[in-house]
Protein backbone atom coordinates (compact mmCIF):
# COMPACT_ATOMS: atom_id res chain seq x y z
CA UNK A 1 0.00 0.00 0.00
CA UNK A 2 1.43 3.46 -1.36
CA UNK A 3 0.98 5.90 1.46
CA UNK A 4 0.17 9.53 0.32
CA UNK A 5 3.26 10.76 2.34
CA UNK A 6 5.07 8.78 -0.53
CA UNK A 7 3.03 10.25 -2.96
CA UNK A 8 3.38 14.01 -2.42
CA UNK A 9 7.03 13.82 -1.73
CA UNK A 10 9.86 13.75 -4.58
CA UNK A 11 7.82 14.37 -7.75
CA UNK A 12 10.05 16.86 -10.52
CA UNK A 13 7.63 19.54 -11.61
CA UNK A 14 6.88 19.44 -14.96
CA UNK A 15 5.28 22.39 -17.53
CA UNK A 16 2.01 23.10 -17.33
CA UNK A 17 0.05 22.33 -20.78
CA UNK A 18 -2.39 25.26 -21.56
CA UNK A 19 -5.73 25.91 -22.67
CA UNK A 20 -6.07 24.71 -26.71
CA UNK A 21 -3.91 21.74 -26.55
CA UNK A 22 -5.61 18.90 -28.11
CA UNK A 23 -5.26 16.83 -24.66
CA UNK A 24 -7.26 19.37 -22.39
CA UNK A 25 -10.30 19.23 -25.09
CA UNK A 26 -10.61 15.16 -25.33
CA UNK A 27 -11.63 12.52 -22.71
CA UNK A 28 -8.78 10.74 -21.16
CA UNK A 29 -8.01 6.82 -20.93
CA UNK A 30 -8.88 5.03 -17.82
CA UNK A 31 -6.21 4.18 -15.43
CA UNK A 32 -6.15 0.45 -15.96
CA UNK A 33 -2.53 -0.24 -14.65
CA UNK A 34 -1.82 0.89 -10.54
CA UNK A 35 2.00 0.39 -10.93
CA UNK A 36 5.18 2.70 -10.60
CA UNK A 37 4.90 4.41 -13.57
CA UNK A 38 1.45 5.68 -12.53
CA UNK A 39 3.14 6.43 -9.14
CA UNK A 40 5.93 8.89 -10.28
CA UNK A 41 3.55 10.73 -12.68
CA UNK A 42 1.34 11.11 -9.25
CA UNK A 43 4.43 12.26 -7.66
CA UNK A 44 5.07 14.74 -10.13
CA UNK A 45 1.48 16.26 -10.37
CA UNK A 46 1.93 16.86 -6.90
CA UNK A 47 5.43 18.62 -6.89
CA UNK A 48 3.94 20.83 -10.23
CA UNK A 49 0.78 21.56 -8.40
CA UNK A 50 2.67 23.21 -5.85
CA UNK A 51 4.93 24.43 -7.38
CA UNK A 52 2.16 26.46 -9.55
CA UNK A 53 0.42 27.21 -6.42
CA UNK A 54 -2.85 25.00 -7.45
CA UNK A 55 -5.53 23.56 -5.16
CA UNK A 56 -5.69 20.77 -7.97
CA UNK A 57 -4.37 19.66 -11.02
CA UNK A 58 -5.07 16.72 -13.41
CA UNK A 59 -3.31 14.32 -15.42
CA UNK A 60 -4.32 16.46 -18.71
CA UNK A 61 -2.62 19.34 -17.40
CA UNK A 62 0.52 18.10 -17.56
CA UNK A 63 0.13 16.34 -21.56
CA UNK A 64 -1.14 13.01 -20.11
CA UNK A 65 -4.06 11.70 -21.40
CA UNK A 66 -4.77 9.71 -18.00
CA UNK A 67 -8.12 9.72 -15.77
CA UNK A 68 -6.45 10.65 -12.50
CA UNK A 69 -5.92 14.37 -10.73
CA UNK A 70 -4.45 15.53 -7.77
CA UNK A 71 -5.97 17.76 -5.37
CA UNK A 72 -4.60 19.75 -2.01
CA UNK A 73 -7.34 22.21 -1.20
CA UNK A 74 -9.53 23.28 1.68
CA UNK A 75 -13.12 21.81 2.66
CA UNK A 76 -15.48 24.03 3.50
CA UNK A 77 -14.34 24.39 7.34
CA UNK A 78 -11.45 25.51 5.80
CA UNK A 79 -9.10 21.88 6.69
CA UNK A 80 -6.92 20.97 4.02
CA UNK A 81 -7.74 18.03 2.40
CA UNK A 82 -4.92 15.97 -0.26
CA UNK A 83 -5.03 12.98 -2.19
CA UNK A 84 -5.28 11.57 -5.71
CA UNK A 85 -8.47 10.52 -7.21
CA UNK A 86 -8.18 7.47 -10.56
CA UNK A 87 -11.14 7.20 -12.65
CA UNK A 88 -13.54 9.65 -11.33
CA UNK A 89 -16.89 10.01 -10.62
CA UNK A 90 -18.53 13.22 -9.21
CA UNK A 91 -22.36 13.40 -8.16
CA UNK A 92 -23.88 16.37 -7.70
CA UNK A 93 -27.16 17.18 -5.67
CA UNK A 94 -30.83 17.50 -7.00
CA UNK A 95 -33.27 19.17 -6.33
CA UNK A 96 -34.19 20.81 -3.06
CA UNK A 97 -30.19 19.63 -2.02
CA UNK A 98 -29.36 21.67 -4.95
CA UNK A 99 -27.41 24.80 -3.86
CA UNK A 100 -25.20 26.99 -6.39
CA UNK A 101 -22.46 28.91 -5.24
CA UNK A 102 -21.04 31.64 -7.82
CA UNK A 103 -17.59 32.18 -6.72
CA UNK A 104 -14.40 32.77 -8.97
CA UNK A 105 -12.69 30.25 -10.91
CA UNK A 106 -9.25 29.75 -12.12
CA UNK A 107 -7.07 27.14 -14.28
CA UNK A 108 -3.68 26.64 -13.93
CA UNK A 109 -3.44 25.72 -17.46
CA UNK A 110 -5.01 29.71 -18.23
CA UNK A 111 -2.91 31.24 -15.89
CA UNK A 112 -3.88 34.87 -14.61
CA UNK A 113 -7.21 34.16 -15.50
CA UNK A 114 -10.83 33.91 -13.43
CA UNK A 115 -14.19 34.36 -14.03
CA UNK A 116 -17.34 33.72 -12.09
CA UNK A 117 -19.12 30.09 -12.51
CA UNK A 118 -21.78 28.74 -10.04
CA UNK A 119 -21.70 25.39 -8.90
CA UNK A 120 -22.91 23.02 -6.36
CA UNK A 121 -21.73 23.55 -2.92
CA UNK A 122 -21.04 20.25 -2.42
CA UNK A 123 -20.07 17.04 -4.46
CA UNK A 124 -19.10 13.10 -3.75
CA UNK A 125 -16.49 11.79 -5.85
CA UNK A 126 -15.74 8.34 -6.63
CA UNK A 127 -12.85 6.74 -7.54
CA UNK A 128 -9.77 4.55 -7.14
CA UNK A 129 -6.44 5.66 -4.91
CA UNK A 130 -3.12 4.95 -6.53
CA UNK A 131 -2.88 1.47 -5.62
CA UNK A 132 -6.26 0.76 -7.20
CA UNK A 133 -8.58 0.67 -4.05
CA UNK A 134 -12.60 1.88 -3.87
CA UNK A 135 -12.31 5.59 -2.48
CA UNK A 136 -15.58 8.64 -1.73
CA UNK A 137 -14.47 12.15 -1.12
CA UNK A 138 -17.49 14.22 0.12
CA UNK A 139 -16.46 17.92 -0.62
CA UNK A 140 -17.77 21.06 0.88
CA UNK A 141 -16.59 24.55 -0.25
CA UNK A 142 -13.94 25.08 -1.96
CA UNK A 143 -13.07 21.28 -2.56
CA UNK A 144 -16.51 20.53 -3.80
CA UNK A 145 -15.54 22.98 -7.02
CA UNK A 146 -12.02 21.35 -6.82
CA UNK A 147 -13.28 17.82 -7.36
CA UNK A 148 -15.99 19.18 -10.23
CA UNK A 149 -13.58 21.05 -12.04
CA UNK A 150 -10.86 18.37 -11.87
CA UNK A 151 -13.59 15.49 -13.06
CA UNK A 152 -14.42 17.74 -15.72
CA UNK A 153 -10.46 18.11 -17.10
CA UNK A 154 -10.51 14.23 -17.43
CA UNK A 155 -13.54 14.90 -19.90
CA UNK A 156 -12.23 17.23 -21.80
CA UNK A 157 -13.69 20.16 -20.41
CA UNK A 158 -12.16 22.89 -19.07
CA UNK A 159 -14.33 25.87 -17.03
CA UNK A 160 -14.80 28.27 -19.86
CA UNK A 161 -16.77 25.71 -21.68
CA UNK A 162 -19.50 26.28 -18.99
CA UNK A 163 -19.28 29.60 -20.03
CA UNK A 164 -21.29 32.58 -21.45
CA UNK A 165 -19.98 33.40 -24.48
CA UNK A 166 -19.81 37.32 -23.02
CA UNK A 167 -17.58 35.91 -19.65
CA UNK A 168 -15.48 33.88 -21.67
CA UNK A 169 -14.52 36.71 -23.61
CA UNK A 170 -13.82 38.69 -20.07
CA UNK A 171 -11.77 35.73 -18.65
CA UNK A 172 -9.35 35.11 -21.89
CA UNK A 173 -8.66 39.15 -21.72
CA UNK A 174 -8.14 38.78 -17.92
CA UNK A 175 -5.52 35.89 -19.21
CA UNK A 176 -4.00 37.63 -22.14
CA UNK A 177 -3.00 40.66 -20.10
CA UNK A 178 -0.86 38.61 -17.67
CA UNK A 179 0.01 35.88 -20.24
CA UNK A 180 4.02 37.49 -20.51
CA UNK A 181 4.32 36.89 -16.82
CA UNK A 182 3.91 32.90 -17.31
CA UNK A 183 7.08 31.09 -19.11
CA UNK A 184 6.38 28.76 -21.35
CA UNK A 185 7.31 26.07 -19.43
CA UNK A 186 5.90 27.29 -16.48
CA UNK A 187 6.09 26.57 -13.63
CA UNK A 188 9.24 24.37 -14.34
CA UNK A 189 10.47 28.64 -14.74
CA UNK A 190 8.85 30.74 -11.77
CA UNK A 191 6.45 33.16 -13.38
CA UNK A 192 8.19 36.41 -13.46
CA UNK A 193 7.41 39.04 -11.31
CA UNK A 194 6.95 41.98 -13.57
CA UNK A 195 7.80 42.82 -17.40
Amino acid sequence: MTSLGELTTGGTVRPITRWGTPVMHAPTRPVTEFNDELRTLVRDMFATMEAAQGVGLAATQVGIDLAVFVYDCPDGDNHSQVGVVCNPVVELPEGRDRVLESADEGCLSLPGGYAPLARTDHSICRGQDADGNPIEIHGTGLLARCLQHETDHLHGMVFGDRLSTRTRKKLYQAHDALAHLYPEDWPVTPKRTSA
